[in-house]
């Protein structure tokens, strides 16, 4: 099982840290934050460029997943980010990812909260510092989710222009 839990963790939290890279540096021909505060402004939230670079360096948190360090925060932060990718850019395209759809999104968000509810195992960070028996658990699981949710509406519906939602709604 450790074995299989570091693999989820390498592959899903360096597939997000190489998109905060693309966001944060414009590496592997990404947008840098420059691209991104603009995508963010068109998206209608109220402070784009302190969102871009929160959006950034939550992916590249990425990398606290892959070396299993704050397990549960970094889950978090990935949980947020695929909801809010999903709600603002997937969602609309139905499932599948060849159409635009949130089906990448969604297997990454289900990586997450199962490692957050089953722990990072043997091979982690958190597991050297014995954190890992108190940083997982199925409360963890549910907890990154639910507090997850929570954090994805707020910054979906309190940090978005209110014309911009009325927009949304219309069309």
């Amino acid at each position: 099982m450790s074995y299989g839990l570091l693999l989820l963790r390498v592959v899903v939290g360096g597939t997000m840290a190489a998109h905060g890279a693309q966001k944060l540096l414009g590496w592997f021909d990404g947008p840098g934050l420059t691209g991104v505060q603009g995508m963010l402004r068109n998206f209608g939230f109220r402070q784009p460029a302190s969102m871009a670079l929160g959006l950034a360096l939550t992916e590249c948190a990425g990398l606290l997943f892959a070396l299993g360090l704050l397990t549960p925060l970094a889950a978090l932060g990935i949980v947020v980010v695929m909801l809010n990718a999903i709600a603002l850019v997937h969602f609309k395209n139905g499932f599948w990812n060849g159409n635009g759809g949130y089906e990448f999104n969604l297997v990454l968000l289900t990586v997450a909260v199962a490692v957050a509810a089953t722990g990072p195992g043997r091979f982690s960070i958190d597991r050297a510092l014995s954190w890992d028996d108190n940083l997982s658990g199925l409360r963890w699981g549910v907890g990154v989710l639910v507090v997850g949710v929570g954090v994805s509406l707020a910054t979906l519906l309190l940090g978005r222009r209110r014309e911009r939602l009325r927009q949304a709604t219309v069309t």
